[in-house]
């Protein structure tokens, strides 16, 4: 799989809170985040922006259609001193709460409140560092913009 990407990687992750302030969170059955709490999260496919990308990765993996709200953050690494791994971190925000887990990626998803969430060995060392940094603020989407025909861009979208 690490190949099939090349070595610069582009990823999508999404905080995504119900009305009581919890987050939607997802428990993986395969790498390193093997059976820890996590974003829902995967990979930008040709043809989409980032922020499609996370509605899909989103839906796919809980069943919870979202809406993008604005960016969180950007998280950036090197594997292996060679692959340049790097992920948007989104702000969504739910059009529906019934979680379907999608049982070949997933052990679990649930519904679990931050204040939980940092406390919990299980979860995730970037959802603890979320919750100690705050994570409301996000940079709002602007959208509907063409920066000119010059570029043929199909899709143009910025976050500030």
């Amino acid at each position: 799989m690490k190949t099939e990407r090349g070595k610069v990687w582009l990823g999508v992750s999404g905080l995504v809170l119900d009305e009581q302030g919890r987050w939607l969170v997802v428990k993986k059955k395969y790498g390193g985040l093997l059976g820890k709490w996590s974003l829902p999260a995967g990979f930008v496919a040709p043809g989409e922006t980032a922020d499609e990308a996370v509605k899909r990765e989103i839906l796919e993996e809980t069943g919870v259609a979202t809406h993008v709200k604005g960016m969180l953050g950007f998280r950036t690494g090197v594997l292996d001193s060679s692959i340049s791994d790097n992920m948007v971190v989104f702000r969504c925000e739910p059009m529906n709460t019934t979680i379907i887990v999608q049982e070949e990626e997933l052990e679990d998803a649930q519904w679990i409140d931050p204040n939980v969430l940092l406390h919990d060995k299980q979860a995730s060392v970037m959802i603890h560092e979320m919750i100690k940094a705050g994570y409301s603020d996000s940079k709002a989407l602007i959208d509907g913009i063409n920066p000119g025909n010059q570029f043929g861009y199909t899709s143009y979208k910025l976050f500030f």
